[in-house]
């Protein structure tokens, strides 16, 4: 009959996280109660693919060997929404028409004008993620010609990256 908020009290116990809920006392003989709990649990990352409950019921008044036990197996799954930002600086570029790209130069002008592509992945939660891998594919040849000089990948925040055959072949 109507419903009313538990006291619940988490403890260590055995090494063990315990959360203590005092259902009522005294309680009628016959009583059928039923109990809806939300448990908030962090840490989850390095759980593996589910974690288990164990709930109990005991009775402080009589001692007995049937306390009601029962294990509930709950699934781990991770959520994180990814972001992928991209800018190009400059944003817009124009190759004059007077320029001719100079094979075996090491100049760096004799190979096109400098763009740089800035690429920035977001995790916005609200899980965390680990081993994301992106892959970039860059179009830097139209047949046999040059479409774009790949100089360099250079990246920040811990990430490790492989480099493409492509990149700076001339060593400019």
């Amino acid at each position: 009959q109507g419903q009313e908020k538990l006291s619940c009290n988490p403890k260590k116990e055995n090494g063990t996280h315990v959360v203590l809920c005092e259902l009522g006392n005294p309680m009628k003989a016959g009583a059928q109660i039923t109990v809806d709990l939300e448990l908030s649990v962090s840490g989850l990352e390095d759980m593996g693919e589910d974690i288990t409950f164990h709930l109990q019921l005991r009775s402080k008044n009589s001692p007995s060997s049937s306390n009601a036990s029962v294990t509930v197996t709950v699934p781990v799954e991770a959520e994180a929404e990814m972001e992928l930002r991209g800018n190009s600086l400059p944003a817009t570029t124009v190759l004059p028409t007077s320029w001719h790209w100079v094979e075996g130069s090491r100049r760096l002008e004799d190979h096109g004008i400098k763009v740089e592509h800035v690429y920035e992945l977001h995790n916005k939660g609200p899980g965390t993620v680990s081993g994301i891998t992106l892959s970039l594919a860059v179009p830097h040849l139209l047949g046999d010609h040059v479409l774009l000089y790949l100089l360099e990948l250079g990246t920040e925040g811990g990430m490790n990256c492989s480099h493409h055959p492509a990149l700076n072949p001339a060593q400019v």
